[in-house]
């Protein structure tokens, strides 16, 4: 079942950077899918769709990897801080193989990926990231989405989503990090391998979800993995 919308309001979700495997509109009124008859004219506009991958209520563009993470004790974490206790996890366990790196686009409109793809085995169990309240957890053109509301984080609050994963926690609950809010499941053609796409954001500015964490710990998977 799909929960309450997110804080922001108007959520503009592509689920997928293939040409959009998915897309819905989460308004004051609960998802409203778009038909299957659309996705001829949503592939030919390409790059401008993409560009639509926003959650309204902040502003465009990304910094560097710690851009817009830096508040109310949500300053980019150094690797030697990152684990149980520390307030800050790896979502799908430590040392996470990256599929897909963080790739902003040079405008809103532009083509880019908006968060990081992490090799996980579908079933695996997934874990917030950082302490907050699930604010949505439910199906997004056909995918199931899970999103985090990470309260003192500043304004607008910081949020990250998760996502294929069938959230295991109701709306509205508070969550450490570590704390189990789902598990991964099967979806084909977002990654070459099983992944969880994983994005953090700002009102409607996406930041790469690895400042959380810090950098260094993270390794790119080859292409060519089994």
């Amino acid at each position: 079942m799909v929960g309450p919308h997110p804080p922001s309001g108007l959520v503009v979700v592509c689920a997928g950077c293939r040409c959009c495997a998915g897309f819905a509109v989460l308004g004051r009124r609960g998802p409203r899918e778009v038909g299957v008859r659309w996705w001829g004219v949503f592939c030919r506009v390409g790059a401008v769709l993409l560009g639509l991958v926003t959650v309204v209520g902040g502003g465009g563009g990304s910094g560097g990897p710690a851009a817009g993470v830096v508040a109310a004790g949500f300053s980019a974490a150094g690797p030697e801080v990152v684990g149980p206790g520390s307030g800050r996890v790896w979502p799908v366990g430590d040392r996470s193989a990256l599929v897909r790196r963080f790739d902003p686009p040079p405008a809103r409109w532009a083509a880019g990926h908006r968060g990081v793809d992490l090799a996980a085995a579908p079933g695996t169990a997934v874990r917030a990231a950082a302490p907050g309240v699930v604010t949505f957890s439910g199906q997004v053109a056909g995918r199931p989405v899970v999103v985090i509301t990470h309260t003192g984080s500043g304004t607008p609050p910081l949020r990250t989503t998760y996502l294929p994963v069938a959230g295991s926690v109701p709306v509205g609950t508070a969550v450490s990090a570590g704390d189990r809010i789902g598990e991964l499941t099967a979806d084909s053609g977002h990654c070459p391998v099983d992944c969880l796409h994983w994005g953090l954001l700002r009102g409607a500015r996406y930041l790469d979800p690895l400042a959380l964490l810090g950098t260094g710990r993270a390794r790119l998977l080859p292409l060519d993995s089994p």
